[in-house]
């Protein structure tokens, strides 16, 4: 497997009729990175481990980060639909799909709308199903800083947090969060942060090899809707790590890149 080439870029490419912010370092098989509500956080430990062995993509969803908004995108659905597009025209099928609460709800809708597009699927902590126990946090009812925060188990143990969740962000990072969050709010408001239907349409998955990976402590998304995720999609795998919020890839780095390495190998 590769260990070198991880050299990255930072570019703006055209893709499904929109100008597409595109970070992207590493050379092996394709590997997409679909960031959560509040935009690619910038290159990380576990970003740099899994360009050992992978061609990495991490793009900006339209609305978010230097990704002009698409009109048209109403909610998750159409985002889901631009982005199969996208993946067309950049010429990276077939690829292996991970996505990061609101991009693992993508995610989860891009697969079961086209699931032969994708070779393996990896869920972390994604939004999309109503939990049966607990409720989804409402990131709109505090500051960016303090959502973010909140994902976190023990953000002082934490050696990336202070990277993606200063004391005292920029202004430019400041507006980049409520940019974010204006655009997750105008994809996800009605009903917030889940679609009804989904669990019935990830039945379609059934061939597609998916792993979920979850926090026990989570306090963004609930761990109980892992059991929905993983009863709605057959034969998957469900990896719950202790001690750990709502970003295992960062919280837990060496056991997230060792879960994801392993199942993307098997």
């Amino acid at each position: 497997m590769a260990t070198n080439a991880q050299a990255w870029t930072e570019e703006f490419v055209e893709a499904a009729g929109a100008t597409l912010q595109l970070a992207r370092g590493g050379s092996g098989e394709t590997l997409l990175l679909l960031h959560d509500e509040l935009g690619h956080h910038g290159r990380l430990r576990y970003h740099e481990a899994l360009a050992q062995d992978y061609s990495v993509y991490v793009p900006s969803h339209p609305g978010f980060g230097g990704t002009e908004r698409q009109e048209w995108i109403m909610n998750i659905r159409d985002l889901a639909g631009w982005y199969l597009e996208a993946i067309e025209d950049l010429g990276l099928e077939p690829v292996n799909l991970v996505g990061f609460s609101l991009g693992g709800w993508l995610a989860a809708e891009m697969a079961a709308m086209s699931p032969n597009l994708f070779r393996k699927l990896v869920l972390v902590a994604p939004a999309g199903i109503k939990p049966p126990t607990g409720e989804i946090y409402d990131m709109f009812l505090a500051v960016s800083r303090e959502f973010l925060a909140a994902g976190f188990y023990d953000p002082e143990n934490t050696p990336e947090f202070r990277q993606v969740c200063p004391d005292e962000p920029s202004p430019e990072l400041n507006e980049a969060w409520e940019v974010a969050r204006e655009e997750a709010c105008r994809l996800s408001w009605r009903p917030y942060m889940y679609y009804p239907g989904l669990p019935h349409l990830l039945h379609r998955l059934k061939r597609l090899p998916t792993q979920i990976i979850w926090g026990r402590n989570d306090s963004i998304i609930p761990v109980s809707a892992s059991q929905v995720y993983h009863e709605s999609i057959p034969g998957s795998r469900v990896s719950v790590l202790e001690n750990c919020g709502h970003h295992p890839e960062l919280e837990k780095p060496d056991e997230f890149v060792r879960l994801v390495k392993d199942f993307l190998s098997s």
